[in-house]
This record gives structure tokens, C-alpha cells and sequence, in this order.
């Protein structure tokens, strides 16, 4: 569920104020994560890479506030819940978009991105939470990538995170991610307080 807020009563007043109408208010930064535990965790626990990295997001995000407001046209809303949004190819090759609801439960977000992912697949529908604050991934593993920087449409605010294949190295694995988020949404603070509780969720997941 949203409702909409007066930004003046609130933290991000100034952010609204000076980039509400900025013809270009999106943020991009890249972080390399270590991600070793991830990829000993899917082995060993037969879970995938990317919905563990979904889920660590989701936690990471639980513990900033400013992801659960969001900018829309010249409105300011809060929700009440989080979702990550992922990607997959449907049955006949065409890219559909599933919001798997987070909960701190992992086993139970691991069941619904496996059944959400698979009705998205075999039947060919997005599947969309309208009523959650969104934080899109995309996972572009086709190639090691050092950064991506995604299109702003002016249509879509949420925070968004990418990233390609991972890296192997002797006694570790990285990932760099790239973070976009909206101006008026958070700072740069907010936005290295959440890639650093990214990174502890990520060493933690298990």
C-alpha cells in the first residue's frame, strides 16, 4: 500500500526542493562486493546465485528508510512494504518482470521467486506488486561487466541495481554492482549505508 506524504514534512524536503525537477535527478554508483559466501551458499544450500543476491538486497534495503519513499510525477509517496523486482526470459524468449514480495525469511522468499518466476514464465504475464516500493535488479551475466548505467525514462523512480558475471579470483569471488537511485529519494549517506549493508548481508546470507 502507498500513500502520499507532504515532502515538507518530511526528511527528503530539500531533496524534493532542489531535484524534483531536475531533467536528469538519477545517481549511479558502482561498489565491487565480495560475494564468496554467496556462491558457497548456492553450492552448498542448491539455491540460486541471484535470488540470494535479491534477497540480501531486499535485507539491505529493509534497514534504510528512505527506500520505502519514493518520488512519482511531482508527488512524494510512502509505502508500506518492499519488493525486488527480477527479470527473466518467458517461454517464447520475451523478457517478463516479477516483484517477489521481501521478507527477512529466506527459505520463504526462496519459494516465492521460484513460484512467482515460474507463473511469470509459463504464462507469459508480468507479475507486479503496484502497492510495494520496488527495487529493480537486472542481471546481465552473459559477460563480466564493470559497470552499467541504466536509462532514465522519467517514468520509473525506484532504485535499481545490475550487475554481469561474477569474478573468480584465487581465494575469492567479486561482483562489481552498479546502484542507480533518484535524488530526491536519498543522498549519497543513505546510498553507502545501504552498499555497506549490502555487503554485510552478503557475508551473512547463512
Amino acid at each position: 500500500m502507498k500513500t502520499e506524504i507532504n515532502p515538507s514534512e518530511t526528511s527528503r524536503a530539500k531533496a524534493f526542493e532542489y531535484w524534483m525537477k531536475s531533467p536528469m535527478p538519477m545517481v549511479t554508483v558502482v561498489k565491487t562486493f565480495d560475494v564468496t559466501n554467496l556462491c558457497r551458499v548456492s553450492k552448498r544450500k542448491g539455491m540460486k546465485f541471484n535470488m540470494l543476491l535479491s534477497w540480501c538486497i531486499g535485507k539491505a534495503a529493509s534497514k534504510v528508510d528512505e527506500f520505502l519513499t519514493l518520488p512519482e510525477g511531482d508527488k512524494l509517496f510512502r509505502y508500506d512494504h518492499l519488493a525486488i523486482n527480477t527479470i527473466f526470459n518467458d517461454k517464447n524468449g520475451a523478457l517478463c518482470f516479477c516483484d517477489i514480495p521481501y521478507t527477512n525469511d529466506l527459505q520463504r522468499f526462496n519459494n516465492d521467486y521460484i513460484s512467482i518466476s515460474k507463473s511469470a514464465i509459463e504464462s507469459c504475464q508480468n507479475i507486479l506488486d503496484e502497492g510495494a516500493a520496488i527495487v529493480g535488479t537486472s542481471a546481465v551475466t552473459g559477460t563480466e561487466l564493470d559497470c552499467i548505467v541504466n536509462q532514465y525514462s522519467g517514468i520509473y523512480n525506484n532504485p535499481f541495481l545490475s550487475w554481469g558475471r561474477y569474478r573468480k579470483h584465487w581465494f575469492k569471488v567479486t561482483l562489481p554492482i552498479s546502484f542507480q537511485f533518484h535524488h530526491v529519494q536519498m543522498d549519497g549517506g543513505e546510498a553507502a549505508h545501504f552498499l555497506e549493508e549490502l555487503q554485510a548481508a552478503i557475508k551473512n546470507v547463512w
